[in-house]
């Protein structure tokens, strides 16, 4: 493989928390590849350690041993504001349970990410625009998120992770708490980013969201059965 098409890479990754005297591990020793372009859906039941996974590749925590290499950078060393640029400027985050700051508006929830990035507010207007025009939530730019059904503020949401052009997005069960419908339009907008050339890498229990991917990995008790 070569190295220019990988965009991520983890090796002998392990993350163990430790409460009082009971230590627990959520990862074990898992190498993995990620290659620019690809949709990887990473599956196994509840508990079995896929948010922490998410959370270690998207260098929201570190892991306790082995390594996270993002854009050929080895991220270990990487200081506490190194880490947040990359994530801020490369990565973007769809959760299951939406995390819109319910004192902005949708437009304001959206532009939130270029404004971190230092774009100019010319351009974040013109984006946030573009991007709610696209998701079909235009009409919806100055309501906040309580006045919003569940599929609509997961369509924020997933607006706000890609209105930055990420280079990777992470999605955490990204349909977890929406009905069928609402769960199949996400996973659609999911699929039309990656068919546009962005990598994801989606976290779910659900055999019918893994089907969108390009393959599955299975993880159970934080190790990679196949």
């Amino acid at each position: 493989m070569q190295q220019e098409k990988i965009i991520l890479q983890a090796s002998n990754l392990t993350k163990t928390f430790i409460s009082g005297e009971v230590e627990t591990i959520a990862i074990r020793n898992i190498n993995l590849t990620i290659e620019k372009g690809e949709f990887s859906a990473v599956m196994g039941p509840s508990g079995c350690g896929k948010s922490t996974l998410l959370n270690l590749l998207g260098l929201i925590d570190r892991p306790t041993s082995g390594s996270v290499v993002f854009q050929g950078t080895e991220t270990g060393t990487l200081s506490e504001n190194r880490m947040t640029r990359i994530r801020k400027g490369a990565m973007g985050f769809v959760f299951q349970n939406f995390n819109l700051v319910d004192e902005l508006n949708v437009s304001e929830n959206v532009e939130l990410p270029l404004i971190f990035m230092g774009i100019t507010r010319r351009e974040r207007k013109e984006r946030v625009a573009g991007i709610l025009h696209e998701l079909k939530l235009g009409h919806r730019g100055h309501h906040y998120p309580g006045q919003l059904s569940g599929g609509q503020q997961q369509r924020v949401a997933f607006a706000r992770a890609i209105v930055s052009r990420p280079r990777l997005l992470l999605a955490d069960e990204p349909t977890g708490n929406l009905d069928s419908g609402n769960g199949s339009a996400m996973m659609d907008l999911i699929l039309e980013h990656n068919r546009r050339g962005g990598t994801v890498v989606m976290a779910t229990h659900s055999q019918k969201d893994a089907c969108y991917a390009h393959r599955i990995i299975r993880l159970v008790d934080g190790a990679i059965v196949n």
